[in-house]
């Protein structure tokens, strides 16, 4: 006997969305449901198998056995299987037993609405709720002013698993967490921490970026509600939370999407656009309504559930492309005979409608490699309708730069200047991210040339550079230190490095130039516009030495910037002034503090009736090795 009681959560015009592929809130709808049905406690079930013959849901509840408790499907051909299970309870644990009507092939899957999932290798959904009372009432409520483009946005990248493990090598909670990662940040100044995908994953190697559970945080450092407090504690403080989010690909591990229901449900049928050779993983259907819209959900889902302030979508030149990372004859191309993914191109463009209509003072972040047009422009002029793209020719050309001995540099300065180019045709965020600390390419302290000394100026010149760029910012935890060792998502940060000098000089360094781009506003009113920069002289090649102007708002806040790339300390070296003001040493990264020799400018620097540069007045500086120094100009 079916002990299911027939019950339904949709309406007609819930239907009527979610094959048009419109419903964005899938998530209140779909899933496991906690429910009262004619005064008896429960569940509500229901999950999308169109070509399913039966569903059983099964569990702990009756000792996993299919047929025992058989979903109904609807009769409206939406493909949704649903009904009320009594007395069922929070933390019961369960999966959908699946028959094909196709082939008779027999799936058992995990719920792709689960809000909870057994703790890794364990794979079953759990039947949870959201019940939480938030406590970020004043963040919420000034986000918009808090997150926008023309504010500091400098973003602290973490993977929670590695960020700081505690005795015998155990993850820290995430309640552990909202103590000590909340605190490390607010310490340092980051005005956002990027968590590396936190939605449930099965295999540790993948970083978080095969997910198997899109609507649950990873059980792996709590429940639901711990990672609700972790985001809530971070707001409290003031800062601002981003997830790495996959709509790229997704594993095809047994219990998760792939195969679902017998059929290519989730995945496109046709593998040439529904298998990814470099991860060995499967690609959505983005031209299939019900998996648009169960993608647009997702993302709804942390924006109004966790209170995510932005979303980081990975690997978006995967997306955009039919040949990527594919050879001659493993692609078709599209209907116009070019090798844009159409079906991928609408669903971004939705994508970044739907959020950015629905939500304020969020962003969303391309992490995108190509030169595809309009990435960070919106929908309405032909873009994709982001909020900002990751800068990868400025990061690969910057390091390649800095990787060079300082005798070799003064040959190679069109790899920085070279970014000035395109600079401002996205909104360009620089990352030094966990990519470029992996698989051999090393820290970024060893990526750096000379002895130590050298070493960590580099470090801390490069970081100077970064900061003084147009753009927005992200570091990889490790970073902010100098982390020695490359990421290891098995152990910890080197914690232990703090106690010495040039590491802890390297801590206070980016502690105070993320002081420094929140204090400054030419430094970020702008930094998506080339009102917002001004070249100075970038032709100084034998010298290997940089200078221009940030610009904001108002002229008597503009500074000046002066990079010198080798280690001779340069006296008198003359730059041009725009009018005569009082010019001011703001920042210095060779100062003492930060383990630097100390070479200083006066406190006073005289501004001369000298033409130079172009301009009418000039000013001689000392010049630190291996430095940047920042301006103030003031009338």
């Amino acid at each position: 006997m079916n002990k299911v009681i027939p019950h339904s959560l949709f309406t007609d015009f819930d239907i009527d969305l979610f094959k048009a592929g419109k419903h964005f809130k899938l998530f209140e709808k779909l899933g496991a449901h906690l429910t009262e049905v004619n005064g008896v406690k429960g569940v509500y079930f229901a999950v999308w198998a169109p070509t399913a013959h039966s569903v059983s849901v099964v569990g702990d509840f009756n000792y996993w056995t299919q047929g025992e408790h058989v979903l109904n499907v609807r009769w409206d051909s939406s493909g949704i299987w649903e009904g009320f299970i009594p007395e069922i309870s929070k933390g019961a644990l369960y999966k959908y037993k699946i028959q094909s009507g196709i082939n008779g092939v027999i799936t058992e899957k995990a719920d792709p609405f689960a809000l909870y999932c057994e703790k890794p290798p364990h794979t079953a959904s759990v039947v949870w709720d959201l019940d939480y009372k938030w406590k970020d009432e004043n963040w919420m409520k000034n986000r918009k002013e808090k997150n926008g483009l023309d504010k500091p946005y400098s973003v602290y990248e973490v993977h929670l698993g590695s960020w700081k493990r505690a005795d015998h090598n155990r993850f820290l909670s995430y309640l552990e967490l909202a103590d000590d990662l909340v605190k490390y940040v607010k310490e340092t100044g980051f005005t956002h921490v990027e968590f590396m995908p936190i939605m449930e994953y099965p295999y540790d190697p993948s970083w978080g970026y095969q997910l198997t559970g899109y609507f649950a945080p990873t059980s792996r450092f709590g429940k639901p509600q711990d990672f609700m407090l972790l985001v809530d504690k971070l707001h409290q403080e003031g800062i601002g939370v981003i997830l790495d989010w996959v709509p790229s690909h997704f594993p095809d591990d047994a219990h998760g999407l792939g195969f679902f229901d017998g059929s290519h449900l989730y995945e496109h049928p046709d593998r040439r656009k529904g298998y990814h050779p470099d991860w060995k993983s499967l690609v959505f259907n983005y031209g299939r309504n019900e998996v648009r819209a169960f993608l647009i959900s997702n993302a709804i889902f942390w924006l109004q559930n966790y209170h995510v302030d932005g979303l980081r979508v990975d690997a978006v030149a995967s997306m955009l492309y039919l040949d990527y990372s594919r050879k001659d004859g493993e692609w078709e191309a599209n209907i116009f005979g070019g090798n844009e993914n159409l079906d991928s191109i609408s669903f971004l463009k939705e994508f970044n409608e739907v959020i950015y209509s629905n939500f304020d003072g969020i962003q969303t972040i391309a992490e995108e490699s190509t030169s595809f047009p309009m990435v960070s422009r919106p929908t309405s002029f032909g873009g994709l309708g982001f909020g900002m793209k990751w800068m990868m020719g400025w990061m690969h050309d910057t390091l390649k730069y800095f990787q060079k001995e300082t005798v070799y540099r003064k040959y190679h300065q069109n790899d920085l200047t070279f970014s000035m180019t395109y600079a401002f045709t996205e909104n360009f965020m620089l990352p030094f991210s966990h990519d470029e600390v992996v698989y051999g390419k090393q820290s970024l302290i060893y990526k750096m040339p000379g002895d130590e000394w050298q070493r960590f100026a580099n470090l801390r010149l490069l970081y100077g550079y970064m900061f003084t760029h147009p753009g927005t910012k992200l570091l990889f935890m490790g970073a902010e230190f100098g982390q020695t060792n490359e990421w290891n998502f098995e152990q910890s940060l080197d914690w232990h490095l703090l106690q010495y000098d040039f590491h802890s000089g390297i801590k206070r360094l980016i502690t105070d130039l993320n002081q420094l781009y929140k204090s400054q506003p030419a430094l970020y009113e702008k930094q998506f516009s080339g009102d917002g920069f001004e070249w100075i002289n970038y032709s100084d090649h034998q010298n290997a030495v940089l200078s221009y102007i940030r610009k904001g708002n108002n002229p008597n806040e503009n500074v000046i910037v002066v990079c010198n790339f080798t280690q001779v300390v340069r006296e008198n070296y003359r730059i041009g002034i725009p009018n005569k003001v009082k010019l001011q040493q703001i920042f210095n990264t060779d100062a003492s503090i930060y383990g630097g020799s100390g070479v200083e400018n006066s406190k006073s620097i005289k501004i001369e009736s000298i033409s130079y540069d172009g301009r009418d007045f000039s000013a001689a500086l000392i010049l630190p090795p291996l430095s940047v120094t920042v301006y103030s100009l003031t009338s």
